[in-house]
């Protein structure tokens, strides 16, 4: 009982900083160098607990600091040790709290049913196409049986497109905005239609 206060506590004083001194990391990052990448890693990690900034915003906020290479590397590094430390946190700290949270995402209930049948494809595709929120999707996952080394390399893997398109599209601003808006939205309008044909595809046709 007493860790798993220290452990809300430290989370929970990381998230309240990273929301009260959200303005100094994001300008530490636009500085560039090696504290940069410190606290980029940091805020992506902060991200997957809490939406401090939206994932694409931050993912083409670090592109434009660093790069498509490095920027992604960063991004991908950044998400991935928030997603692990959340992932571990939930099945081994707080599943009855995971078990209420995962009730106000219908989806990813049916979700779960998915994991035992091909979990690597399932987390796979659940990246790669983001029809289902990752926090639920990281939570589905936690209460599964799913293997933990299953579910990092399916993750990191279904991860690498959207990083890659949304640094790139960070990366490009300075250079050419109309691109880069143009991916962005590009990307938004993608993912808009495959929640719409999912939602539809689900809704029953009546005579």
């Amino acid at each position: 009982m007493v860790k798993k206060v220290m452990i809300v506590f430290l989370l929970v004083s990381m998230i309240g900083l990273g929301i009260k001194e959200k303005s100094t990391l994001i300008l530490m990052i636009a500085q560039g160098g090696s504290p940069a990448v410190g606290m980029s890693l940091l805020l992506l990690s902060l991200c997957v607990f809490f939406p401090i900034i939206p994932f694409p915003v931050t993912a083409g906020m670090i592109g434009a600091v660093f790069g498509t290479l490095k920027g992604s590397i960063i991004n991908l590094t950044g998400s991935m040790i928030g997603t692990v430390l959340f992932f571990f946190l939930m099945r081994y700290g707080y599943r009855q709290w995971a078990q209420q949270k995962l009730k106000k995402y219908p989806k990813a209930q049916k979700y779960q049913n998915k994991l035992k049948d091909n979990a690597f494809m399932a987390i796979f595709i659940a990246r790669v196409i983001p029809i289902i929120p990752a926090v639920a999707v990281n939570i589905g996952c936690s209460l599964s049986s799913v293997n933990w080394k299953v579910f990092v390399l399916a993750s990191v893997i279904g991860k690498i497109p959207n990083i890659l398109l949304l640094t790139y599209a960070g990366a490009s601003f300075q250079h050419n905005l109309r691109f880069s808006v143009s991916l962005y939205a590009l990307y938004l309008v993608v993912i808009l239609v495959i929640n719409f044909v999912w939602v539809y595809r689900k809704v029953p046709k009546t005579k």
